[in-house]
């Protein structure tokens, strides 16, 4: 026999944030329910770590600040995501979350392609300070960046040289991305 059945009722953001606070794992927060998180691997780490390294002396040097995994965003009342990194310049003061970056970015894996591919893409692109979103493969070498342009968004696929970061005003080398993962 299996386990009762939970009414899902959706939580609002402060309600959120006061669970997420005593649970063992993360959660996104999805229209009000809840969705834990999915491991990450090895390359997804070092992607992560590489990337957070290429971005911060840029960021630092504009007074914006490099935020990684463990930083929510919050896209509306009642949803909020962790995204891989994003960056923020100006002020967006709450210490539990940001509402405002001008980058955000977010690594592909098997099991997160999709959501990213199009639920992220989706509600990112309605931040009003998003300049860029960058998805960075973790199984091959290839970072598909989305840039609001004046005419709209615009998708552009990096598999070499410089990728764009535009609120840095700064490109950043495929390789230097990739260092130590898939040698």
């Amino acid at each position: 026999m299996g386990e009762a059945a939970k009414l899902l009722r959706p939580m609002g953001a402060e309600e959120y944030l006061a669970w997420e606070a005593s649970q063992e794992e993360r959660h996104e927060l999805l229209e009000g329910l809840p969705y834990a998180m999915a491991e990450a691997s090895e390359a997804h780490n070092l992607l992560v770590g590489n990337l957070y390294f290429l971005l911060r002396p840029a960021a630092q040097a504009r007074g914006c600040r490099v935020f990684f995994s463990d930083m929510r965003l919050r896209v509306s009342e009642r949803t909020f995501y962790y995204p891989d990194l994003m960056v923020v310049c100006g002020e967006d003061p709450h210490p539990l979350y940001k509402e405002r970056p001008c980058l955000v970015v977010e690594v592909l894996s098997e099991g997160t392609e999709a959501t990213d591919r199009r639920e992220k893409l989706w509600r990112y692109r309605e931040i009003p300070s998003l300049q860029g979103y960058l998805l960075v493969d973790s199984r091959t070498r290839r970072v598909e960046g989305y840039f609001r342009g004046a005419e709209g968004w615009l998708c552009r696929v990096f598999e070499g040289g410089e990728v764009e970061v535009p609120c840095l005003g700064v490109g950043i080398a495929l390789e230097e991305i990739y260092r130590e993962v898939l040698q």
